[in-house]
């Protein structure tokens, strides 16, 4: 199978670049490198690889010329950042979005599935967050991401692309982002606790967390890559564990000193999927790895 990832030198998307490869695939790889939370990117030298930017259509559609799938993790993937500059989020995450299902329109790929958040629920919907309640989008992020929703279930019933949704929840893993203030909470406290000073618990650390493994995001990206089963066309998907913990609870975890600092604005309280629709479209659901991988990571494996 030939296949195209955006965003493929990123934290998730070379994990699944790696494993396509692993599998035999043909991997062919665009990122522009523009995450600043990023320490570094990850180019695997047995992928074509392609630094380009997805806001500009010219320079890379001709590379879906084959290409059987498409995954598309490339976008401006965090919520503050995002408040501070939302012109380049509705850039990246609808007009790249846009290009890239244009891209595979005319170039006849068989499926796009196209990473999105569960900031799409906000906080007016009650765990456990299901697929069917209604968006409540609190920032540029979560709206231009589920704009990108939108566009995948439309390119998916007018042009008859198969198209799959996933909403992620809390990602963490190797590989994960450990700069800046914005930075997934997992990886700063990790970078925090090897540079020895206090963990920073953003408001009173109350705050639960479905926390999902990078390794359980590349399953189910392979598991929607097979193009035998329909159940996941034109659908949105959950991807977590279904179970979560407070920042707090992390903190203990990694067992070192923290310190409390100023609550964010337009930031969900809780987050915790429902994974019923996951499990019933793959017949397969993530393991909560959190409490094992934190303990790697203090073993220095």
């Amino acid at each position: 199978m030939k296949c195209l990832i955006t965003g493929g030198a990123g934290f998730i998307g070379s994990n699944l670049v790696d494993e396509l490869l692993k599998k035999g695939h043909e991997v062919i790889v665009v990122d522009n490198e523009s995450s600043d939370a990023n320490e570094q990117f990850y180019w695997n030298d047995k992928a074509s690889n392609h630094k380009l930017d997805i806001c500009d259509y010219k320079s890379f559609y001709r590379l879906f010329d084959g290409v059987d799938v498409v995954f598309h993790l490339a976008a401006e993937a965090r919520i503050q950042p995002s408040i501070i500059d939302p012109r380049q989020s509705v850039l990246t995450n609808i007009l790249g979005t846009f290009n890239i299902l244009e891209a595979a329109r005319h170039n006849h790929v068989k499926r796009v599935v196209y990473s999105s958040t569960s900031s799409a629920y906000g906080l007016k919907n009650t765990p456990p967050l299901n697929e069917d309640m209604k968006k409540d989008c609190l920032n540029p992020y979560s709206v231009t991401k589920t704009c990108g929703e939108e566009l995948c279930l439309m390119y998916s019933s007018l042009y008859k692309i198969e198209t799959t949704v996933f909403r992620y929840f809390n990602v963490y893993g190797d590989r994960e982002p450990i700069k800046g203030h914005y930075a997934p909470v997992v990886g700063i406290f990790l970078r925090q606790k090897k540079e020895g000073k206090n963990l920073t618990i953003v408001g009173d650390g109350l705050q639960r967390r479905d926390f999902t493994h990078v390794e359980d995001i590349v399953k189910a990206n392979c598991l929607a890559s097979n193009l035998s089963n329909k159940l996941c066309v034109g659908q949105i998907i959950n991807i977590g564990t279904g179970k979560n913990h407070s920042v707090l609870e992390l903190a203990k975890l990694i067992k070192h000193d923290y310190e409390f600092i100023e609550s964010r604005k337009a930031e969900a309280r809780i987050t915790l999927a429902n994974i019923d629709k996951l499990t019933s479209v793959f017949n397969w659901k993530p393991e909560n790895k959190l409490e094992k991988y934190i303990s790697k990571k203090l073993n220095g494996e």
